[in-house]
């Protein structure tokens, strides 16, 4: 595990951890954010050697190839994940959307928790 965690793990995290019954869990070159132990988003860094800092998340159908097709630069296919309809949003080219990256982490929790998290998720959201 890291001594220190990088600024913006740290910022993934305030969003990720935000959620009802979310976890997160740090390893060497990546953290995993989890609703009752299914992956919602992953923090990878340096990940397989790829020099990628990144938010990886799983998409609606066709988002991540649309994502993809749209900003190549940005977007990509990560090892393992995109497979299976999930997709990264670059971290490390400087200028960080957070806005974007919070819309992605939460359609990926939506994809994940169960119908029970969501109506507590907007039922506080509502409240405001």
């Amino acid at each position: 595990m890291r001594k220190t965690l990088d600024a913006r793990l740290v910022r993934l995290s305030e969003i990720g951890l935000g959620f009802p019954e979310a976890v997160r869990q740090v390893h060497a070159d990546y953290a995993d954010f989890r609703v009752r132990n299914k992956p919602f988003a992953y923090f990878l860094e340096n990940h397989h050697g790829d020099g990628i800092v990144s938010v990886c998340a799983k998409g609606a159908v066709g988002e991540a190839a649309s994502r993809i097709r749209f900003d190549p630069e940005l977007y990509y296919s990560p090892a393992y994940l995109g497979a299976h309809g999930w997709f990264a949003m670059r971290l490390n080219l400087g200028g960080i959307d957070w806005q974007e990256v919070a819309e992605i982490v939460e359609r990926s929790y939506r994809l994940t928790a169960p119908k029970t998290l969501l109506k507590k998720w907007d039922a506080g959201n509502a409240a405001g």
